[in-house]
C-alpha cells in the first residue's frame, strides 16, 4: 500500500462518514470519527446478518421466496468481507506505523 492509495481510501472514508452522519456544524459539515465509521459499518453487517438469517427462517417455514433468502445471505456475506478488509487495513497500517523509526 502506497501513502497515495492511504490518503485516497481516507478521503474516500471521511466522505462516506459524512454522508452517514448527515449532520452539518455552525463551523462547517461534521468532522465524524473513525471510530463512528467503524460503529456504523458494523451495526450495518450485524444487521444484515440478522436480516439473512430471519430470510432463511422465512424461507424454511414457506413465507419467503429462496431467491429472497439467497440475495439476503449474500448481501451479508458482502457487508462481512467488507468489514474483515478494513480490519485487515488497519492492522497493516498500525503495523507499518510501528515499524517506523522514531
Amino acid at each position: 500500500m502506497t501513502p497515495l492509495v492511504a490518503a485516497r481510501a481516507y478521503g474516500a472514508a471521511l466522505k462516506q462518514a459524512q454522508n452517514l452522519t448527515g449532520k452539518d456544524d455552525a463551523d462547517g459539515p461534521a468532522k465524524p470519527d473513525f471510530g463512528h465509521m467503524v460503529q456504523t459499518a458494523l451495526q450495518s453487517t450485524i444487521q444484515s446478518t440478522q436480516n439473512a438469517e430471519h430470510m432463511m427462517i422465512q424461507q424454511q417455514a414457506g413465507k419467503a421466496e429462496l431467491i429472497d433468502a439467497v440475495t439476503a445471505v449474500a448481501n451479508a456475506e458482502t457487508s462481512l468481507q467488507s468489514v474483515i478488509a478494513i480490519r485487515d487495513q488497519v492492522i497493516s497500517a498500525y503495523q507499518q506505523i510501528m515499524s517506523m523509526p522514531i
